[in-house]
């Protein structure tokens, strides 16, 4: 028996942390690598019988009865045979004689669909090569690093010609250096688990501990992230602790009754999502989950995390008036600690709605524990106001200065999404107004305030080529765009932007630090104008960034600055290899002894229409 007492004690306090170490498939093998058998372990505690087929017996259940070797309704068998690859499921008699069939919910790998089977792998063997990027990730302080992150759902990035997937070790050569070249510095994976169906996105998953066979086996992802890893870009997964999918084969009603998932109908049931919601609560889940977390740490060497739908553990059903769910708070309190004890400086990033204080505040100062957290209501604010006519903007103009009142009162991250270019609401560019060139226009000065508001990026894939069309989860994104020369172009300002955020410290050195940020005009309504510094840790290194969110040009604007001299500009939106009508700041500006904006100096500048203007002083 590969388990013991404390372990069985463990796994129903919720602190078996290796739980897929006991339960699942596994090939057992004695000192010298030698294949004695495949040992297969269930938790099923409501079951009266337990057996499990496949194409070792020809499919019939009753050829190998698991046996009930622990009160708690733990039951295991060892077949002697080497049964790699071989594909299975799980026999379950119900307390009311019903006979359910399920694949395993700690399988290391699944069947290609439609087919609903486990199969049985051996994660063993694979050799790493990103040994001297762990030791440097260990050391570093991300909080004060850029973090570009690019959310990738790899079933549409892009297919090959006959419009079928492209599998992890493919993408290496494909989506890696497309990351490298734009600038990005995380890749962001949108539910890689196994799930039933394509267009579900991965956020209704079977297999938590399965890498889905969409894109090859269990190794090819790894290949990735090692290959992620060697050319310096971090892996983050998306992650879904709080939902299941309800096929059949799922975990949902794993042995006929509410087992991973809550007992009362109220709780479990997520009508909006048509899925079960897990008891975060219960022991067994939360080792299962904590489990889950790091065991994709551990063996895929993944960086972190963004949990989904975090409102929805908060609250039960995502609903305040149905009051706070503690069993879900003690279940994320529980999975930050157990991470952060193994690796420091993991990436555990809260998609999360609510107002609920201290999410990514340490646990003993009475937060959450997560790291970072989107911000939502940035996001809200700042498309509505980006989707109105600029002449109506003059009375929005909080819309943009609002969320720098709470902008340090967490670790953010600034989402554009997949949920926003989705369902009807458009892309990014689509959502401007105005003609042709006033919608890229407007959508160079969003992705401008993207990268220059205080907060780490992420942008979802096709935003950064103005895809026109919203995203469509059967085809791949519309590369024929990058033909057209205003496409081209945003494409070139949002990788140009990231370099300027990298190679300006005073743009991502103190982001959660209200230090790092201070108006110059944040009450200009009536021309939309916003201006302010970003400052690094040496507050002699600065930045001043200008919006004009008109399509009026203003010449001679003046603005006050923090430092008397010489300044000049590093980058404009309005250039002409962006799109625009090149109407910039093309000479040394000087400042002059006039108090402006409550600095002791100023210059005058151009704005041109619809643009943001960064400037910097000296040379």
């Amino acid at each position: 028996m590969n388990f013991t007492k404390d372990d069985v004690y463990y796994f129903n306090q919720g602190k078996l942390y290796d739980s897929y170490r006991i339960f699942g498939a596994h090939l057992e093998k004695n000192e010298l690598g030698e294949i004695l058998g495949t040992r297969f372990t269930v938790y099923a505690p409501h079951a009266k019988e337990v057996n499990v087929l496949g194409e070792f017996n020809d499919y019939q259940a009753w050829v190998h009865n698991l046996t009930k070797v622990d009160s708690s309704g733990i039951w295991s068998i060892l077949v002697k045979d080497a049964l790699e690859w071989h594909m299975y499921k799980y026999q379950i008699k119900t307390q009311d004689d019903r006979e359910i069939y399920k694949s395993d919910p700690y399988a290391f790998f699944s069947a290609a669909r439609p087919e609903t089977m486990s199969k049985i792998y051996d994660l063993e063997g694979y050799n790493w090569n990103d040994g001297l990027y762990m030791e440097d990730r260990n050391k570093e302080r991300s909080y004060e690093n850029q973090m570009s992150i690019y959310e990738v759902h790899l079933g549409t990035w892009m297919v090959k010609p006959d419009g079928t997937f492209h599998k992890f070790n493919e993408l290496v050569d494909l989506l890696i250096p497309y990351i490298l070249e734009n600038g990005f510095t995380h890749v962001e994976l949108m539910p890689v688990i196994e799930h039933p169906l394509d267009q579900s996105w991965g956020y209704q998953g079977t297999g938590y501990y399965s890498a889905t066979s969409r894109f090859g086996v269990p190794k090819d992802l790894m290949y990735f992230v090692d290959q992620c890893h060697q050319n310096n870009v971090k892996v983050i997964l998306d992650w879904v602790p709080g939902h299941i999918c309800k096929d059949n084969h799922g975990l949902y009603m794993f042995d006929g009754e509410p087992l991973y998932e809550y007992n009362e109908e109220w709780k479990r049931e997520n009508i909006v999502w048509g899925t079960a919601n897990l008891d975060l609560g219960k022991g067994e889940v939360q080792s299962f989950l904590i489990s889950n977390a790091l065991f994709w740490m551990k063996n895929f060497h993944i960086d972190g995390f963004r949990i989904d739908a975090v409102s929805n553990l908060i609250y039960y059903l995502g609903n305040s008036n149905h009051g706070v769910n503690e069993g879900a708070l003690t279940f994320i309190r529980n999975l930050s600690t157990q991470i952060f004890k193994y690796y420091d400086n993991a990436l555990l990033i809260a998609e999360d709605s609510t107002a609920f204080p201290k999410v990514t505040h340490p646990i003993e100062l009475g937060g959450l524990g997560f790291n970072y957290k989107w911000n939502m209501g940035w996001m809200n604010d700042t498309l509505e106001y980006f989707e109105k006519d600029p002449v109506y903007r003059k009375f929005h103009h909080h819309e943009i200065t609002f969320g720098l009142t709470y902008a340090f009162s967490e670790n953010y991250v600034l989402p554009l999404s997949h949920d926003e270019v989705v369902h009807g609401k458009k892309s990014l560019v689509n959502k401007m107004p105005g003609d042709y060139w006033q919608k890229f226009a407007n959508y160079r000065a969003l992705m401008g305030l993207f990268y220059t508001h205080p907060g780490k990026t992420l942008l979802f894939m096709g935003g950064e080529f103005a895809q026109m069309h919203e995203w469509k989860d059967h085809t791949e994104l519309d590369w024929n765009l990058l033909e057209y020369p205003l496409h081209k172009s945003a494409q070139l300002f949002n990788k140009d932007m990231n370099l300027v955020v990298k190679h300006h410290a005073s743009l991502h050195q103190l982001d959660g630090n209200e230090e790092g940020f201070r108006w110059i005009d944040s009450n200009n309504s009536d021309m939309s104008v916003f201006s302010f510094v970003r400052y690094a840790k040496d507050k002699n290194d600065f930045v001043i960034v200008v919006f004009n969110m008109t399509p009026i040009v203003h010449h001679n604007f003046r603005i006050g600055v923090p430092k008397k001299g010489k300044y000049h500009e590093i980058i404009n939106s309005d250039r002409a290899i962006y799109g625009g009508s090149n109407l910039y700041n093309g000479e040394h500006m000087f400042t002059e002894d006039v108090s402006y904006n409550d600095f002791d100096q100023s210059l005058q500048m151009v704005l041109s229409p619809l643009s943001i203007t960064i400037i910097k002083n000296g040379d």
